[in-house]
């Protein structure tokens, strides 16, 4: 399996195994000369901003640069409030039409706008993922390209993630829009705001798939330890619950009904609400900020962030996975 642009190992160290699927890469695993290994994860160095090294049995963390690691925070943030958002609007409007409680105008600008933030989130992920680390650079610390708002890297699990999803935000926001449409035939309501709608639903799914990929470094594996983990499936659960509701909206061109309002408002809820619990979820999965080595007269150096350099600790990070 090819590296292509997913990092760039250091010259002196020598790949041992790479993973992933295709020609999509979401880890590799390299040796120094010093024996010492580190291993590379797309998720973990684009959400946590570390790569993890194992030197002597001691665990320790290569931190991306402050600049770099506040980026990436601050795009991990806006897209997981904006799925928060969008997720909570997309529930409300389904439950307002379950029950009645709001006429047709006020539901469309609802869905809308909850359509707004999912695109938003989306985006914001997709300029996360461009912007995250590459490399180790000379003094030590990981850093990332100049800062680019569009690049065109098929080879990159994450890249391709948040480009499809982003493709199927812009297919709901095609069918969000129609729907503002009146005096539309059964046919015309298929072909205006059910197909896009059931395009977006694909896509989302395409975008999930691809998402579980890179976790799991190639086939599916259950990881309860990571929170990236459960993040990439509630979101897929919420993909196929969208689905049924986007099947369900078919209108029957005989009738003039779709095929269950029930499903549809109750899969639209239920799969919006996955979107805002990953949403609020992610905001928990950010970079840390180094900070500078406090010095105790007492007792020394006290081990914290130092900016360009690893940080050592005795325990596993939390979303780390079981090594080969």
């Amino acid at each position: 399996m090819s590296l292509g642009d997913a990092f760039e190992v250091p010259p002196d160290a020598r790949v041992r195994h790479t993973g992933g699927r295709g020609p999509l890469v979401s880890r590799v695993h390299w040796q120094h000369a010093d024996g010492s290994t580190a291993t590379w994860e797309s998720r973990l160095a684009r959400k946590r901003g570390f790569v993890e090294v194992v030197r002597d049995g001691t665990v320790t963390r290569i931190l991306a640069r402050p600049a770099v690691a506040v980026r990436l925070r601050r795009c991990n943030d806006l897209s997981g409030v904006s799925f928060f958002l969008g997720g909570a609007l997309f529930t409300l409007g389904a439950l307002l039409a379950q029950y009645g409680g709001a006429p047709l105008s006020t539901l469309d600008w609802t869905f809308l706008i909850g359509g707004f933030w999912f695109s938003t989130g989306a985006y914001a992920a997709l300029v996360q993922e461009l912007n995250s680390p590459r490399k180790i650079g000379e003094d030590g610390a990981l850093v990332a390209r100049p800062w680019r708002w569009w690049a065109y890297e098929p080879g990159r699990p994450g890249w391709v993630a948040a480009f499809v999803l982003f493709c199927g935000t812009l297919a709901f926001a095609i069918s969000l829009l129609d729907a503002f449409l009146s005096g539309l035939s059964a046919r015309q309501v298929d072909r205006l705001v059910w197909a896009p709608e059931v395009v977006g639903c694909i896509l989302f799914l395409l975008s999930g798939h691809v998402g579980i990929v890179e976790v799991c470094h190639g086939r599916f594996r259950v990881m309860t330890s990571s929170l990236g983990w459960w993040i990439v499936i509630v979101n897929q659960v919420g993909s196929w619950l969208f689905m049924l509701s986007g099947l369900a909206a078919f209108v029957r061109p005989v009738t003039g009904d779709a095929i269950s309002v029930g499903v549809i408002n109750w899969g639209t809820a239920s799969g919006a609400a996955c979107f805002s619990a990953a949403g609020l979820a992610q905001l928990f999965e950010r970079p840390a900020v180094a900070r500078p080595v406090v010095r105790d007269p007492g007792a020394g150096m006290t081990p914290q962030a130092v900016p360009g350099k690893s940080t050592a600790t005795r325990e596993p990070p939390p979303d780390s996975v079981p090594r080969r």
